[in-house]
């Protein structure tokens, strides 16, 4: 599975995406400096079993990670269904993705790489 399937329904690489999306708008609305997002799933159940989220301390003061995570579930909705919807993963059949075989998936700016474009967050 992971990278080397090409179906972006499969949450190796959806779940991978949307994590990255979420990690890259806490650092971008400065709720932290650095930002780690996991996500787990199980065969056949919607909803993630978990979602976690590690700022490594450096959520901005007055902030923890526990609100970061409330805003992050609010912002984002991580069932795998949902993913390819929001991230538009479906556009282009699998050309879409021979691009991420050259410089890999991440840190690129490129239109067809929906999954690095910030979501506002705001915490509570």
């Amino acid at each position: 599975g992971a990278f080397s399937g090409k179906d972006p329904t499969k949450v190796d690489r959806s779940g991978a995406y949307i994590a990255r999306q979420a990690a890259k708008s806490v650092v971008a609305a400065g709720l932290a400096r650095r930002c780690l997002v996991q996500v787990s799933y199980a065969i056949g159940v919607a909803e993630p079993l978990s979602i976690h989220v590690d700022t490594y301390g450096t959520a901005k003061e007055g902030i923890n990670d526990k609100q970061i995570l409330a805003a992050v579930k609010k912002a984002f909705d991580f069932r795998p269904g949902m993913i390819a919807k929001s991230l538009d993963l479906m556009r282009g059949g699998n050309k879409r993705y021979q691009k991420t075989a050259a410089y890999g998936h991440f840190g690129r700016d490129d239109k067809d790489f929906t999954w690095e474009t910030v979501k506002k967050l705001e915490v509570a």
